[in-house]
């Protein structure tokens, strides 16, 4: 095998065995995707996901932030930025997966090299934007981002989450023969609800983690103040009650967003089986998720809560019925009602 291959083999390989250390959820649904598609995502997933680290860095003052994601996206240009990058970046910290991702971002870029050109100019342009928000508000909120206003935090999903949903949607109408030019256009126009729905209900799950560990808080201080709150006392005991008045504001929000995200799914022809699983899987684990954020005790607005995870055996069921109803719109809708009431569990064992 030539160089150039044994090169293109190595990061291709990093990509498989890295991803499913960074994200156990959408590793599970990109391997769903077959060939260049597949490829792609991962690829894109991997970029963004760069960027994520170099977004939650603690340590890293705002222009050492707005340096590295610009070093990010000329990454883009070819082999020599890449190293560079890698070599301005040794200082991140975090979760082991994450640096060891940060070290070998050249494979990574050697993988999106290896994309077919239209699929390329997809993903860069998707992602380059996603990164430049990311550095527009890292600069805006040099201490650590606090979200002022719901149409701040609007546009903040918006970069970090709706972009991901455009880029997906034009993947899917490249690599999918039958989501054709009215297809496509229909899922355009409830896309970015689509994703951004995932990002709420993340940031309504991780609102003490975010501020005690990234030094960041996404929840609007105009919602907090007007419930007689703030950021200040987001984590404060004796303001629980108001701090989850406030997030309930996000809360309907989010169900709005998951109930255009099923209108979404349900759009994507049953022709492409393994687009529908992808976008299932996640769509279902939000809505379990907060379902259960809205309904245990203390999982929502209380300072040091309980980590809310749905429990392997409801994925495990959710990911099997999905499988089993992917081809039926009937079945699909069904499984998001009941999902969104209570735990669908189907007696299967869980090893370990």
């Amino acid at each position: 095998m030539a160089r150039s291959g044994i090169r293109s083999q190595q990061a291709n390989d990093f990509c498989r065995e890295i991803l499913p250390a960074v994200s156990r959820t959408f590793a599970l649904s990109i391997r769903l995707l077959p060939g260049d598609l597949g490829n792609a995502v991962r690829t894109a997933y991997l970029i963004c996901r760069i960027a994520d680290t170099i977004e939650d860095e603690p340590r890293l003052h705002a222009e050492a932030k707005a340096e590295l994601f610009d070093a990010l996206a000329a990454c883009f240009d070819g082999p020599e930025p890449a190293m560079e990058f890698i070599s301005r970046a040794a200082s991140i910290s975090g979760d082991p997966a994450c640096v060891r991702l940060v070290g070998n971002t050249d494979l990574v870029f050697e993988a999106f090299r290896e994309l077919p050109e239209h699929t390329r100019t997809a993903v860069r342009h998707w992602v380059s934007e996603m990164i430049a928000g990311m550095r527009k508000f890292s600069l805006a909120y040099p201490h650590g981002v606090r979200i002022q206003s719901l149409d701040e935090y609007k546009e903040y999903c918006y970069y970090v989450a709706g972009t991901v949903g455009y880029m997906l949607t034009d993947l899917w109408h490249e690599h999918s023969p039958s989501i054709g030019t009215q297809q496509y256009e229909a899922l355009r126009e409830r896309c970015r609800a689509f994703a951004e729905a995932l990002q709420t209900v993340n940031i309504l799950k991780d609102v003490a983690r975010d501020a005690e560990h990234e030094n960041s808080i996404y929840i609007p201080d105009q919602l907090l103040r007007a419930h007689g709150s703030a950021h200040e006392t987001i984590l404060a005991p004796h303001r629980a009650d108001q701090n989850r008045a406030a997030l309930a504001t996000l809360v309907q929000l989010a169900w709005q967003d998951l109930d255009h995200a099923t209108a979404y799914l349900l759009a994507i022809p049953r022709k492409a089986v393994s687009i529908r699983l992808f976008c299932a899987l996640p769509l279902l684990f939000a809505y379990a998720t907060l379902r259960d954020l809205t309904t245990r005790p203390g999982a929502l607005g209380a300072p040091r809560r309980e980590v809310v995870k749905i429990s392997r055996s409801e994925v495990k069921s959710l990911t099997a019925l999905s499988v089993l109803g992917v081809f039926s719109n009937r079945v699909m809708s069904w499984l998001v009602a009941r999902t969104r009431v209570k735990p669908v569990l189907l007696g299967l064992r869980v090893e370990g």
